[in-house]
């Protein structure tokens, strides 16, 4: 993502950061998202979750920075054919970012989504929390290699 793909305006605080994070995801740089994350981050820390069940590897639970490290080794694995930040909404404990994704996964499946994303922050403005709100029925049939963008 570039800064032009977030038209929204400027950001402060805990928005800021999210706009950081994706602009370091755009960038390939992932030290500079995992600097942001509390050593004990919740990484899709979910009750029950259907992509979890299915075994979709990149909405696996994962926990601490070494965590969301496995996260992005995982998801550097697919090619992303489309990333967009559309807005980042709030700027307390919690942000919302809206986003629009395609990506196709080494398995051959591919997904064109539009999610949300939950970053929950502490005092100290680290992440402790992320949750994807997605399609999980889209990500599940495109991890057994189904093309899910064709409409």
């Amino acid at each position: 993502m570039t800064a032009s793909q977030l038209e929204t305006g400027p950001r402060t605080g805990n928005a800021a950061t999210v706009a950081d994070i994706y602009a370091a995801f755009g960038r390939g740089d992932v030290p500079a998202i995992v600097a942001r994350l509390a050593d004990d981050v919740a990484w899709e820390e979910w009750a029950d979750n259907w992509a979890q069940r299915a075994g979709v590897e990149y909405m696996q639970p994962r926990t601490g920075r070494q965590g969301a490290l496995e996260f992005f080794t995982v998801i550097g694995a697919a090619t992303v054919l489309d990333f967009a930040v559309l807005d980042v909404v709030g700027d307390g404990r919690q942000v919302v970012a809206e986003i629009r994704v395609a990506f196709e996964l080494p398995g051959g499946g591919r997904f064109a989504d539009e999610e949300l994303h939950l970053w929950t922050f502490d005092e100290a403005g680290r992440v402790v929390r992320f949750r994807h709100y997605l399609d999980t029925a889209k990500h599940i049939a495109a991890d057994r290699g189904e093309d899910t963008t064709r409409r």
